[in-house]
């Protein structure tokens, strides 16, 4: 499944969760998060396990555009990698300066594990393409 086959999210909603799930992986000398494909991972999970948590996506992702805007004046995308870090740092600890609909704190936390459960999950699962995190730790798959 690619990203463009599901509605769960807007395309601004998919715009700001890649630029998130990036700034909680970002690339170093492995894909990032969203290009090891935690997004497909996503939107696959949307439609499957995770379906009962995608109004609580709608809700963080909304607040954290909001939360950008009234801080910085720009979209959570168009914010500077250390900007985005030091945004998430305050959402992470809930110093948030606008009315957020979920706790920020509880988002970011199921953000995070969501993530991590797409970029080192089997690959099977939508994410973690061509097994590239478990290049990254070493791990063989023995066929």
């Amino acid at each position: 499944m690619h990203i463009t086959e599901t509605t769960a999210l807007s395309a601004t909603q998919w715009q700001t969760l890649e630029a998130l799930i990036d700034s909680i992986i970002p690339a170093d000398d492995f894909p990032s998060g969203w290009q090891a494909g935690v997004g497909d991972y996503l939107a696959r999970q949307f439609t499957l396990d995770l379906a009962d948590v995608v109004a609580q996506y709608h809700l963080g992702l909304d607040a954290l555009e909001a939360e950008a805007q009234k801080q910085f004046g720009r979209a959570f995308v168009d914010l500077a990698a250390n900007t985005r870090g030091n945004l998430l740092y305050q959402i992470e600890g809930d110093a948030v300066h606008t009315v957020w609909s979920i706790s920020p704190s509880t988002f970011f936390k199921m953000v995070i594990e969501h993530a991590h459960e797409g970029y080192y999950s089997d690959p099977g699962n939508g994410g973690n393409h061509d097994g590239v995190a478990w290049q990254m730790i070493g791990y063989r798959v023995e066929a």
